[in-house]
Parts: C-alpha cells; sequence; structure tokens
C-alpha cells in the first residue's frame, strides 16, 4: 500500500511570508480535489497533514481509505521551531496535540502515550528557520521516524535526512509536502505487502517502508508559489495589486535556493565530523 504523507489544503491557514501572511492562504487546494488527485495518482490511503488542523478531516472522513493527520508546529527546548507530522489520530487527541505544541517534552510524552505514530519532518531545511546541534540530538533521541523524501524539498535536503535517518536507524517516510494538486501526490511512502491501514501502520513501525517519487527543485518551488498567487487573486480579486510583485517570484525562489542548500551542506558537514551532538535537555519518560 502507498500514501502520500505529507499533503496540505486549504485548511493549512495563512502563509508566514511577509507582507502577504495576512492575506495570502499556505494553499487554496480543497480537501476533495486534492483527495480525487492522490487517488488518481495510485495511492491506496489517504490522509491530509494541514498546519495545525484537521478541518479537511471534515470533508474526508466518509471516504473508507482515508484517515486524519496533521503537521504540528511545535518549539523544541532550545526555542527553535519543527514541524512533526502526527498520524492516524481523533479530533480529541488532536485539541490535547495542540495544547502542548508549545511543550516539547510533554508533547511527545503525550504522543507516545497515546500510540501515535509520528515523525520529525524537513529537518536539514531551514524552513523553520535555525537549528542548533542540540535539536538533532533531540530528533535523534525521541523520533522513530524521518522524513526523508519531501517532494518540495531539493536533493542535498532529502539525501541529508535519508543518510542521517540511516545513521540513526529511523524509519523512513515520504510525501510530496504539496500545496498545490500539481505537486500532489508526487511523493509517497510504500509499506509492501500492507492490505489495509493497520497493516500499514504496523509495517510502518516495523521499519518496512520505501519511499518513492520525485524530489524538489527551483523550478517546481517557483511554479508552486506562482500557482498560489493566481489561486490568491482568483479567491480574492482585491489582492490583485499583489500579483504585480510575481516578476519577484524567481528571485527570490533563486535566494532560497541557495539558502537551503547551504543549510543543509552546514548541517551535514557539521553532524559527520562529530560522534554525537552537544548535549540537550531531551529526555522524555518512556
Amino acid at each position: 500500500m502507498r500514501c502520500d504523507l505529507h499533503v496540505h489544503t486549504v485548511h493549512s491557514g495563512l502563509c508566514n511570508i511577509p507582507l502577504i501572511s495576512s492575506f495570502c492562504l499556505e494553499s487554496y487546494s480543497e480537501p476533495e480535489a486534492v483527495y480525487s488527485k492522490l487517488k488518481r495518482r495510485g495511492m491506496s490511503l489517504v490522509t491530509i497533514t494541514d498546519h495545525d488542523s484537521i478541518g479537511a478531516g471534515e470533508e474526508l472522513r466518509r471516504h473508507p481509505d482515508f484517515f486524519v493527520s496533521e503537521e504540528v508546529t511545535c518549539t523544541l527546548p532550545g526555542g527553535s521551531e519543527m514541524h512533526v507530522g502526527v498520524y492516524d489520530l481523533n479530533e480529541r487527541q488532536h485539541f490535547e496535540v495542540q495544547g502542548l505544541r508549545d511543550d516539547f517534552e510533554a508533547l511527545i510524552a503525550y504522543l507516545r502515550e497515546q500510540n501515535l505514530f509520528f515523525s520529525a519532518n524537513h529537518i536539514f531545511s531551514s524552513l523553520t528557520g535555525k537549528r542548533t546541534a542540540a535539536d538533532f540530538e533531540c530528533f535523534e533521541t525521541l523520533f522513530d521516524a524521518f522524513e526523508v523524501l519531501n517532494g518540495c524539498m531539493l536533493e542535498v535536503t532529502n539525501r541529508s535526512a535519508s543518510e542521517f535517518a540511516a545513521k540513526c536507524g529511523k524509519v523512513a517516510l515520504g510525501g510530496s509536502d504539496a500545496h498545490t494538486l500539481s505537486t500532489t501526490g508526487c511523493c509517497w511512502t510504500e509499506v509492501p505487502g500492507a492490505r489495509n491501514k493497520a497493516e500499514f501502520f504496523a509495517g510502518l513501525r516495523q521499519g518496512r517502508s520505501t519511499v518513492h517519487g520525485n524530489q524538489g527543485s527551483y523550478l517546481k518551488l517557483t511554479r508552486d508559489i506562482v500557482e498560489i498567487g493566481l489561486a490568491m487573486v482568483t479567491s480574492n480579486p482585491l489582492t490583485a495589486p499583489v500579483a504585480l510583485l510575481g516578476g519577484l517570484v524567481p528571485i527570490i525562489t533563486l535566494i532560497n535556493y541557495i539558502r537551503e542548500k547551504q543549510f543543509a551542506h552546514q548541517w551535514s558537514a557539521r553532524l559527520a565530523k562529530v560522534d554525537s551532538p552537544e548535549s540537550a535537555v531531551c529526555e522524555v519518560a518512556a
């Protein structure tokens, strides 16, 4: 069975890009359209991982092959931010998770207590800001699964995550991280031999997953930003003047491309030089 374990819809809320963060959404993809696209791309199971929201579940839970997930924005002990994929949770668990996302140790303890499967997403990307060596100790100590193939991340970012996951003995996950329909389903996680959701998750926990799909690229990111901008204007014509900034998109994505490449190279090299990162308060009771 295969499932794209990282997908966004309109329920991911507003973007965090300066100047447009008060009116531009992270994604304009409607849940039903995303579901249909994923099925056309051959997904056996479907989930949505909106930022800190399970709103898409209200529309899609009628499908027997759908399960509720989310991408939780949380604060690490050192103050930096990360995204945690939390899969197959219910509404009560969602509210508990959201209440704990600023208390990292308590969040991880709760996820373990509830036997929820969760992952550290795009850990070699600067998307969520700075990293410290202590952050990587948290990843290594507290997570069983890493996202190692993200359809919106550069090859060097994914390769760094894959190498770190192999070194630490982590379960490998893949997902498109799609914010547009064009990218939806371009990456996925597969568990060979699984026949239903229970067997799919059992396979994940046993480390029998494989990842497949296409890496991110400068052109793909540029296209996605343009598509989101067009969807923004279509949804709200009053934002049309902002479209005049569209000519800057290739420059912005080029700067992001260079920054992401440097970020991944920096942390890959730094982690390769030491046997273990500097210590941090990252202990959670089993």
